[in-house]
C-alpha cells in the first residue's frame, strides 16, 4: 500500500506540475498498458503495473467501458474496445499527412517516389505517398495492404522485433512467393532481417515486383510502427543508387521522428 500511496501521490505532482487532468492521464496510461500487454489485462495486473489502487482503476475502466473504448470480458478481463479503431485509423491518416512534406523532401533528394507504410497486425498498410517526378515511376495506392515478408518497409519493420515473434507471424500469415525472388522460407527471411540490423536499411530487390527495386528505413520511436522507403526500377536504383540514396533516408527517418516527438510533447 505505500507504494501505491507514493506512486499516487508521485502521479499528482505530476499532473499538478504540467497542468494535466490526472483521470484524464491515468485513462490514457491505462490504455497503452493494455496495448503493450497484448490487448487484454486483469484489473490486478493493471494494479501492479501502474502502482495504481484497485478502486481507481476498476472505476477508470467503468468509465472507459462505458465511453466504447474497453470491453469486458466474459472471463471478467478487460480488452481494448471498438471505438479505438476509429481514433486509430484517423490517427495513421494523421500520420501519413505529417509525414508527406518529409516524403516531398525524399523524392526531391533521390528522385525517386517515397512511400510511408505502417505495420497494422500482421500487415503492412501504405499511409502516404508522394510519386516520383519521372515518366516511369512506380505508383502504390494509400490504404493497399501487403504481406510484410515481400517488401522493404515490411523487412525494416519485424527487423526490430524478436525472432519469435517473426516467426509466429510468418506462420499465421504464410509466405506466398510474389515473384521467383520473394523468399518463402523463415530461416531466409530471419537472416534478411539480419542484414538488415546490420546495414541500418532493408532492401526489397524485386521480390514485390519483378524489375522494381526498393530501399526502406524505419522510423525511429514512432507512436506506431512505421517505416519510409523510395521505389523506382531496379536500373535506376541501382547498387551506386544505394550509397547515394540510403543516407538522405535515414537522416529524414530522424527528422521526421524528432517532428513527430516534439508534436506529441506539445500537446
Amino acid at each position: 500500500m505505500p507504494t501505491s500511496s507514493a506512486s499516487t501521490t508521485d502521479s499528482a505532482k505530476s499532473s499538478s506540475s504540467s497542468g494535466g487532468v490526472q483521470s484524464l492521464e491515468r485513462a490514457f496510461d491505462l490504455l497503452e498498458r493494455m496495448a503493450d500487454a497484448g490487448g487484454e489485462v486483469g484489473l490486478s495486473e493493471l494494479s501492479a503495473s501502474s502502482g495504481l489502487p484497485l478502486p481507481t482503476i476498476h472505476r477508470l475502466m467503468r468509465t472507459l467501458v462505458v465511453c466504447g473504448y474497453v470491453r469486458q470480458q466474459p472471463n471478467r478481463r478487460y480488452a481494448l474496445g471498438p471505438r479505438l479503431i476509429r481514433l486509430g485509423e484517423s490517427a495513421s491518416r494523421l500520420l501519413g499527412t505529417w509525414a508527406r512534406p518529409y516524403l516531398a523532401r525524399l523524392v526531391e533528394e533521390t528522385g525517386e517516389t517515397a512511400n510511408m507504410a505502417l505495420l497494422d497486425g500482421d500487415e503492412i498498410v501504405y499511409v502516404a505517398q508522394v510519386p516520383s517526378k519521372h515518366s516511369m515511376r512506380m505508383f502504390t495506392e494509400v490504404g493497399r495492404r501487403v504481406l510484410p515478408h515481400s517488401t522493404g518497409v515490411g523487412k525494416a519493420l519485424l527487423a526490430e522485433l524478436p525472432a519469435d515473434e517473426v516467426r509466429a507471424l510468418l506462420a499465421r500469415t504464410g509466405m506466398p512467393a510474389a515473384t521467383e525472388k520473394t523468399i518463402t522460407t523463415p530461416d531466409g527471411f530471419l537472416a534478411a532481417l539480419d542484414d538488415v540490423r546490420a546495414l541500418g536499411y532493408a532492401v526489397d530487390d524485386n521480390e514485390q515486383e519483378i524489375g522494381v527495386r526498393c530501399l526502406a528505413v524505419s522510423v525511429p520511436n514512432s507512436p506506431t510502427a512505421a517505416a519510409i522507403s523510395i521505389s523506382g526500377p531496379a536500373g535506376r536504383v541501382t547498387e551506386v543508387a544505394t550509397e547515394r540514396i540510403v543516407p538522405v533516408l535515414q537522416q529524414v527517418a530522424a527528422e521526421l521522428s524528432e517532428a513527430l516527438a516534439s508534436s506529441g510533447a506539445g500537446a
